[in-house]
């Protein structure tokens, strides 16, 4: 047997290559295992280097991140030879499920009634998770051999059948199957996480309070991410106990999960100061706190947009912190946007900012749309630096005004136009709410909205508590 070589590159022995192999031995025995490394590397058709080790101690020392397999000898003592300071505490009653098993994804494992035998294997799993593991027996017990592949080895050897060819073949196959292994596992665990993740993304999503509003409401949502729910756009709709509407929409700069949790902090913090009854420029203020105390960088900023419909939905009170104005349609006129000449900075970029409230006639049929800059800042047409920008924007709800479209149909044809005319799907995150007054279907339902229906709804029907769709 060679000398033990220096540790090579550190890469995880179950994405190692077709390349050298690296075999650890374990077992008491020095003349055990007689196979010579040109037998072995003759056999396998590449250059084998093989380790050994007398005991567990030894083991645990030789272990390095370049060792694709270990044979180890299931009758090797648990103390022999090598006791001493470091040597391994096994419980010989304890559970035939090691470390290695989870490792590679399989449940645990009921008490084995041959736990004892398989006390070293045990170990073996649980200080080498990542790597593949033959267990070699006498050629008489067949039904240990399967025990010890049951409790987490790849395969088993008998020692009697034991040359160059068979451990050669089994080294391959042992950690073909710890690498398929250990990729299923890492599968499993993605999937999982992923839908821990929607789960807690989608109850993160804000729920529409306008029960008794007689107002209609439709919402889409895409964020930009790939493969996520929430992104650093924002949105929320409230309605206070004396009748007011209040809406807010915003978007943090950047698009990572950390600019989508600060999103959700702003969110919850102005429906939480909303409730309390603060609104414009006392809102924004305390809001632009929060954001300075929350925010990972200082030039992290925040746009923000709110609205405060009066009780009678007739006129409202608008603040711009940085945002595009919102849309508004009467019926019977063509959209057009909200002054915005009066609007303050971003929140988070000057210290003692103001953001002056702006008093807005609606009138008494009105849709107002609220969006975020992703779905203005698309581009038209592929390969084209123009981009769709305000001017575009309304000329496209116009258009679909005139087609008939409202509520959630109108938000959907427009997005899906947005995305359309930007050849692909969009890398900014997009977020736009659509508001809607109808004095006949308010007078239809008795003065108020009924209770809503899920997201589902039809399109257009005055709706109280949804989550909407996305």
């Amino acid at each position: 047997m060679p000398v033990p070589v220096p540790q090579q590159r550190s890469v995880p022995a179950a994405e190692t290559s077709h390349g050298d192999l690296t075999l650890l031995v374990i077992e008491d025995d020095p003349a055990g295992t007689t196979i010579t490394v040109p037998e072995l590397s003759a056999a396998a058709g590449t250059r084998v280097r093989i380790r050994t080790a007398r005991n567990l101690t030894e083991a645990a020392r030789l272990l390095t991140d370049d060792v694709d397999c270990i044979l180890l000898d299931l009758a090797l003592p648990l103390t022999g030879g090598g006791s001493g300071p470091g040597t391994p505490s096994v419980d010989a009653g304890t559970s035939g499920t090691g470390t290695g098993t989870a490792a590679s994804g399989s449940l645990p494992e009921p008490v084995s009634e041959r736990a004892g035998e398989l006390a070293a294997l045990t170990h073996v799993l649980g200080i080498a998770p990542q790597h593949a593991v033959l267990a070699l027996t006498a050629q008489d017990d067949t039904e240990l051999a399967a025990e010890a592949v049951r409790v987490g080895a790849q395969d088993y050897l008998f020692r009697g059948e034991l040359d160059a060819r068979v451990l050669s073949r089994a080294i391959r196959y042992a950690v073909e199957r710890k690498r398929a292994d250990t990729a299923q596992h890492q599968l499993t665990e993605s999937r999982l996480r992923a839908q821990e993740n929607a789960r807690l993304e989608r109850g993160l999503l804000p729920t529409p309070l306008l029960d008794g509003s007689g107002l209609s409401f439709a919402a889409r949502y895409r964020p930009g991410r790939s493969r996520a729910l929430l992104g650093g756009d924002f949105y929320d709709v409230v309605r206070t106990p004396d009748g007011t509407v209040h809406a807010m929409i915003g978007d943090v700069c950047g698009h990572g999960p950390d600019e989508a949790a600060l999103g959700v902090e702003l969110r919850i913090a102005w429906r939480a100061l909303t409730l309390a009854g603060l609104c414009g420029d006392e809102l924004l203020s305390t809001l632009q706190q929060v954001l300075e105390h929350e925010r990972q960088s200082e030039e992290i900023f925040a746009t923000l947009c709110t609205v405060d419909i009066a009780p009678d939905g007739r006129r409202a009170g608008l603040c711009l912190a940085g945002h595009p104005a919102p849309l508004l349609a009467r019926r019977g006129q063509p959209a057009r946007l909200l002054p915005y000449q009066d609007g303050g900075p971003a929140l988070g970029l000057l210290p003692r900012a103001r953001w002056p409230r702006r008093q807005v006639e609606l009138g008494g049929a009105w849709s107002l749309m609220m969006y975020t800059d992703g779905l203005i800042e698309g581009r038209v047409g592929t390969g084209c630096s123009e981009r769709l920008g305000q001017d575009g924007m309304v000329a496209m709800i116009n258009n679909r005004l005139e087609q008939g479209l409202a509520g959630e149909e109108l938000l959907e044809a427009a997005v899906a136009e947005v995305r359309e005319r930007h050849g692909g799907e969009l890398t900014d995150d997009v977020a736009v709410l659509l508001l809607g007054r109808d004095p006949e279907r308010i007078r239809r339902w008795g003065g108020s909205a009924p209770r809503s229906h899920p997201a589902s709804s039809v399109a257009g029907r005055p709706l109280g508590v949804q989550r909407p769709p996305l």
